[in-house]
């Protein structure tokens, strides 16, 4: 990929919308990284690193061509979260991650977008492997997961010691 222009697709699921982050997606972010729930992802941080952590998150699309896409519910039009490809300069390889906003937690918004990205990274990218790089504190997401179809694979590297990393096979995502 060249340039700086780049086409951020829009995927829609049947009941939510990914697509391309937005400034205003940024409050959502920030109010979820200055609360305590953001303590197994990188949190909390204020406002300060909190932009420079989703600026950098953002900048992915345009410098490898995939990141994390905004997830609305396609109804109503609520911003629900996040949910994509991340990679961090200290992340040894791309990882799908999520979050979602408290009022949208437990209703398989993370699941059903995680899904979407995972056959879009089969479909578009061609990958036929990501992890995803769990706090071993995180119960929630490792269950989540191990629900994609992940195994837990010590062999993989994380990021801090302990680190849960589930493998995703995508070879029968397409």
């Amino acid at each position: 990929m060249t340039g700086t222009a780049i086409q951020i697709p829009i995927i829609e699921t049947g009941r939510i919308r990914l697509r391309a982050p937005l400034l205003a997606d940024f409050e959502h972010w920030a109010a979820f990284f200055a609360s305590d729930r953001s303590r197994f992802e990188r949190g909390p941080l204020d406002r300060v690193q909190g932009y420079r952590a989703w600026a950098a998150d953002v900048a992915l699309w345009t410098l490898r061509g995939y990141g994390a896409f905004g997830m609305d519910d396609r109804a109503s039009g609520a911003y629900l979260g996040e949910v994509g490809i991340y990679q961090s300069a200290e992340f040894p390889a791309p990882e799908l991650g999520w979050f979602v906003v408290p009022e949208a937690e437990g209703k398989g918004y993370a699941f059903e977008g995680a899904k979407a990205v995972i056959a879009w990274v089969r479909e578009t990218l061609g990958w036929d492997r990501l992890c995803s790089i769990i706090d071993p504190g995180n119960a929630r997401s490792i269950s989540l997961g191990l629900r994609l179809g992940g195994v837990i694979d010590p062999t993989l590297p994380g990021i801090d010691p302990g680190d849960v990393v589930i493998r995703h096979d995508l070879r029968g995502a397409a």
